[in-house]
This record gives structure tokens, C-alpha cells and sequence, in this order.
């Protein structure tokens, strides 16, 4: 306790500017995730609070990040789409499924996994994080002009059939549930289908058009549209909002321009009488805890976001300690990691609880905090209460900033969260794959791969593909470079070892000599398989020697057992000379020892094969010799 408070007064500071720092953000994030500002403000004060109570990383400040609010935005909208476009309905699955993912990084931590988040390669980040900031920056683009699809009267009528298919689906599904569906009656289905009116179809078509103009391929579909219904008041504050942050950071970086802009955009809106969009409502009070996500708990509604979940748990894990790190070297400490992920799920989980959105260590609010003092846990802590504070006091107050200042800041956070050091080197890493003439960098490629398809398609899906690609380059890579600085690989002929400079003359057309030099594994298998070819039609006995043969890993067990098997069938012999510990093991699990190799055509050195070779066999070709 006494160690808490060891640096107080430059704790205080720190955790009061960070706190500052964190408010715009905490409230433009929840916006953006659809669950509104205050789901922000709330993820900020409990992540920040018990992520540093609990955590491992003392000057670490946490909250919502763009990162974990890309991807919070696509479980939201799927959970919105799935409970009939109604954000009330849905926020029991939301919550329970940021709740799996605080209680995921919590056995992340206790597993000791913290180690290995390190091993993720950077082409996959780095793909990441310049997605992350296209499709905050694309999403922001419509209401940064002031353009809500839904309220696009002429836009939505555009989506009244459908709804009307979709309505009529329902009322099938639901009979079929119920099993009164029957095809010589569709009594029931009109008298379910007269209940509907104008406004229920209008709800469903809104719901349609606002889906589909969602995510970066549905912003970019009607930014044509959008922009021939321009809100210029909303663009005139969002354009206002980005140049200040932009132009204050030139004058000074001890305030943050992002709160400057915050108060004097919104200030200027309010104090003028401006007729202006407001965020959402923000309650008033301290935030209560939503119970409904264990009332109302159904594991079909969160089946299909487990993956999710798990998604979630790993990208903070990865944003935090990748934070963490940062923190190190500013700090000349050492974090924990595995008691960090366990601050880090704590956190997530009660802020899930009160209504709040995931969030993971934030870099800028972490500097910001050492840089201004912090030193110990205390200073996160002071953060969380801090934001506390203000929602408490300023709840109404904050009511009233325009949507348009929060768009312009995300905007702002868009453009900075990209990955600018790893798009600015994709010309000078090296080329080495090849595509006919083409010639190709593989890690560009990863990363390109995972931009591309976590822009337009599935966040979650593209890290995955991602992994796998890198994973699989990663292994192609090794096995290359293994193989190259081994002797596994077929030559045109074998050339002999010190050892076999005694070897007798008059034997060598019946003994061929294979030399193992490096391991036998699935890269070097292919070259392996083209020993019969090696071997000349006169030999009758074939030594494999391998000595130099670590490893054997199943790949090459079982390409060395078919040509064993092969060469049985051709009635040669085959001995082995001095098997190592590893592959000796692999070959006794599968029984290549003893039933293709007997103990007796093993030996321990070249010197006692030489013995058996000169007494059990003959020379039928010595006449070719001569």
C-alpha cells in the first residue's frame, strides 16, 4: 500500500491528464461502436480503474482503443441485425459476449499466455492496424457530412420490398416453429400478414438501409448519395474539428488538441444556437449494472460469437502488452504479462457488466501519463475515477457536443492508427516469391491480404487467413533454407565421408552409400523420395548413414518407411549406421524397427558396418571393375 502511494503527487497529475485525454476518445468510440457515447465513457472508467488495480504493467492507462472498437462495431451491428434492428433488444448478448471476453483474457493470463503474443508476425499487425484506421475513417465519413442512411427518405424507400420478403419470412418461420404451417391453409399467414402496417414495413426497410450502407464497402456505396445530401452546418464542425487537432499540436502537445477541439467546436455550436445533430443522451448518475445479461442469458444467442469472443480477448491481449512494451522503455521497468492479461479481463468484464465496451491498453494515454508524472498503479486508477467524476457532474453538459466534433476526432484517429513504418517499407523488402516473371515480397503480400479482407470483409476471419499464410510461408521459408544446408537431397553422386577411404574397391557396384546430413523432415522430403533413382542397378546392399541426422519428424518417417519398403521389394538390403536418439524413436513408434530394419543391420559406427559388409557380401561385379 505504502509503495501505491510512493509517488502521489505525480500519480495525481498523470492519471488527471490521461483521464483528459481518454474523455473524447471514450466518448467518440462508443458512437462509433453503435452503443453511444455513454457505453465509451463507461468502458474507459471501469477498464481504467481495474485493469490497473489488478494489472501488470503500473503506469499502464486503459480504455475503449480504435483496435478493439473495429471489431466491437461488427459483433454490435450482427447482434443489432439479429434482434430486428433494435439495439435495446440485442444488449444482452452484446454484453455477454464482451463478457466472455474479459473472462477469456483473465484465462489467457492464468495459462500463462502472455509470452507468446509476442510470436504473432508483424505483416499480420501491421495489416491490421492500417485496416483499423480505413474503416474508422471510412465509417466516419457519412456522419462527418451530416448523412444517416435511414433518415434518407428516398434511400429507404428503395428497400421497402425487400423488408416487406423479410416481414413475410418471418411470419413463415415462426408458423413453421410453431408447426400450424400447412400449405392447403394459409389462413393464419394472412391474418398474421394484415397485422403489419406501413410503419412496422418503414422500421424494417430503415434497418435495411442502414445495414447495408454500413462498414467500408457500404460507406464508400453511398458516399455518392451522401454527398449530394450534404448537412453542411455537420461537415462545417467535423472540418473545424480535425483542424484544430491538427493545427493546436503545432502550438503545443501539453494539452490535448483532441479536448481542445472537443470544447471549442462544441462550445461555439451550443453557445451560437446552432441547429446541430447532439450525440445520444448520456444518463446521469452512477452507472448501474446491466443484470440482464445473466437474466436473460441464452448460449444459442452467443453460439456464434465465441470466436469472436476469443478474437477480442487476443487483440487486447496483443494491444496491451504491445502498450506494455512501450511502457518498458520509457519507464526502464519490466511488466508482467500474464498478470497484465488478468488486469486487462478483469476490467473488460465489469465493464461489460455496467454497459461499457472492451477496450486494452492505450498507447498515447500511456505516454501521456508518464510523461505528466504517473509512476505507479495509482495513476490508472486516478483515471478511471476521474472520467467518473465528469460523467457524474458534466453528464448533461456532454449531451449536447455535436455528432459531427466526435466524427471529425475518429476521423483524426483513423489516419493516426494506421501502420505507416510497415506500408512505407513495402518497397525495399526483399522479393522472394515468384509468380512467373513477377516477383513478389511474401510479407507484403500477408499484409496487404489482411488489409484488404479486414476492410471489406470480416475482421475477425482475416487475422485468421492471415496467420495461416504467414504460418505457412513461415514453414515453406525454413524448409527452403533446411534443405539447402543439408546433404537429404538428391545428387548426382554421393560423395564419401572421411571414414570410407578404406571402403573396398571390389564392393563398391554392390554397396551404395547414402550420406543423411541435416534433418529429414517435410521440407526435405521431396528430394529424399529420389533415392532409388541414386542408387546403381548393380547394388544389392544400401548403407544409410546418419550420423548427421537429428531430427525425423513424421513427414520424413513415413517417406523413409515407403522407400524402405520399395527397396525390400527389389531385394536389397538396407543398414543403418549409427541411428540417433529422435528419429531411432520416431522409427520404433511406427515399427520400422524392428520390422523393415532388424537390430542386426544397425550399428553404432561405420567401423563395425565395414566389418559386416566385408564378410556377408560378395563381389558379382568385380569383372566390371577390372
Amino acid at each position: 500500500m505504502n509503495n501505491l502511494f510512493s509517488n502521489l503527487k505525480g500519480d495525481l497529475f498523470g492519471g488527471i491528464t490521461a483521464g483528459i485525454v481518454a474523455l473524447p476518445l471514450a466518448l467518440a468510440f462508443g458512437v462509433s461502436s453503435g452503443m453511444g457515447p455513454s457505453a465509451g465513457l463507461y468502458g474507459a472508467i471501469f477498464i481504467s480503474f481495474f485493469a490497473a488495480l489488478f494489472g501488470g504493467t503500473n503506469t499502464q492507462i486503459s480504455g475503449p482503443t480504435a483496435p478493439m472498437t473495429a471489431v466491437s462495431m461488427v459483433v454490435i451491428a450482427g447482434i443489432i441485425a439479429a434482434n430486428d434492428g433494435s439495439l435495446e433488444k440485442a444488449i444482452p448478448a452484446i454484453l455477454v459476449v464482451f463478457f466472455l471476453a474479459g473472462l477469456m483474457q483473465i484465462g489467457l493470463g492464468l495459462m500463462g499466455i502472455g509470452k507468446y503474443i509476442r510470436y504473432i508476425p508483424y505483416p499480420v499487425v501491421s495489416g491490421f492496424m492500417t485496416a483499423i484506421g480505413v474503416i474508422i475513417l471510412v465509417t466516419q465519413l457519412l456522419p462527418a457530412i451530416g448523412y444517416y442512411p435511414k433518415e434518407d427518405e428516398d434511400f429507404v424507400i428503395e428497400f421497402k420490398p425487400m423488408a416487406e420478403e423479410l416481414i413475410l419470412e418471418n411470419i413463415l418461420k415462426e408458423e413453421a416453429g410453431e408447426g400450424i404451417l400447412v400449405l392447403e391453409d394459409f389462413e393464419e399467414t394472412i391474418k398474421r400478414a394484415g397485422t403489419i402496417t406501413d410503419k412496422d414495413i418503414l422500421k424494417e426497410a430503415q434497418i435495411l438501409a442502414n445495414t447495408n450502407a454500413s462498414g467500408v464497402i457500404g460507406s464508400i456505396k453511398v458516399l455518392p448519395r451522401a454527398i449530394k445530401n450534404i448537412n453542411w452546418l455537420e461537415f462545417i464542425l467535423a472540418l473545424s474539428t480535425i483542424f484544430i487537432i491538427y493545427g493546436f499540436k503545432r502550438i503545443t502537445t501539453l494539452i490535448p488538441s483532441a479536448l481542445v477541439a472537443l470544447i471549442v467546436v462544441s462550445g461555439v455550436a451550443y453557445g451560437f444556437g446552432l441547429d446541430y445533430r447532439p450525440i445520444e443522451q448520456i444518463p446521469s448518475g452512477f452507472p448501474t449494472p446491466n443484470l440482464s445479461i445473466f437474466s436473460e442469458f441464452k448460449i444459442s444467442s452467443i453460439t456464434p460469437y465465441v470466436f469472436t469472443a476469443l478474437t477480442l480477448a487476443l487483440l487486447g491481449a496483443i494491444d496491451s502488452l504491445l502498450t506494455s512494451v512501450v511502457a518498458d522503455n520509457m519507464t526502464k521497468t519490466k511488466h508482467k504479462p500474464n498478470k497484465e492479461l488478468v488486469g486487462q479481463g478483469i476490467g473488460n468484464s465489469i465493464a461489460a457488466i455496467f454497459g461499457g465496451i472492451p477496450g486494452a491498453g492505450a498507447t498515447i494515454r500511456t505516454v501521456v501519463n508518464i510523461n505528466s508524472g504517473g509512476k505507479t498503479k495509482l495513476s490508472g486508477m486516478i483515471a478511471g475515477i476521474l472520467l467518473l467524476i465528469i460523467l457524474l457532474a458534466l453528464g448533461p453538459v456532454a449531451s449536447q457536443i455535436p455528432a459531427a466534433v466526435l466524427a471529425g476526432i475518429l476521423v483524426t484517429v483513423g489516419i493516426a492508427v494506421m501502420d505507416y513504418k510497415g506500408l512505407k517499407a513495402i518497397p525495399s523488402l526483399p522479393k522472394d516469391l515468384n509468380l512467373g516473371p513477377i516477383k513478389f515480397s511474401s510479407e507484403v503480400i500477408i499484409m496487404l491480404v489482411v488489409l484488404i479482407l479486414s476492410s471489406t470483409w470480416n475482421l475477425v476471419y482475416a487475422v485468421g487467413v492471415g496467420l495461416v499464410i504467414a504460418s505457412l510461408m513461415f514453414m515453406k521459408k525454413m524448409g527452403d533454407l533446411t534443405a539447402e544446408r543439408s546433404d537429404v537431397k538428391a545428387m548426382v553422386k554421393e560423395e564419401g565421408w572421411e571414414d570410407e577411404a578404406d571402403f573396398p574397391r571390389n564392393l563398391k557396384e554392390e554397396v551404395f552409400i547414402k550420406h543423411i546430413k541435416g534433418p529429414l523432415f517435410f521440407g526435405s522430403t521431396n528430394e529424399f523420395q529420389q533415392l532409388a533413382d541414386q542408387i546403381p542397378r548393380t547394388a544389392s546392399t544400401v548403407i544409410i548413414r546418419m550420423d548427421r541426422m537429428q531430427y525425423m519428424d513424421q513427414s520424413g518417417l513415413y517417406t523413409l518407411e515407403d522407400i524402405l519398403i520399395d527397396l525390400r521389394k527389389s531385394d536389397i538390403r538396407v543398414l543403418f549406421v549409427d541411428v540417433l536418439r529422435q528419429p531411432r524413436y520416431m522409427m520404433e513408434r511406427v515399427d520400422i524397427i524392428p520390422d523393415l530394419i532388424s537390430e542386426d543391420y544397425i550399428f553404432d559406427n561405420f567401423e563395425e558396418c565395414l566389418k559386416w559388409i566385408k564378410k556377408n557380401v560378395r563381389d558379382i561385379h568385380n569383372k566390371i571393375e577390372a
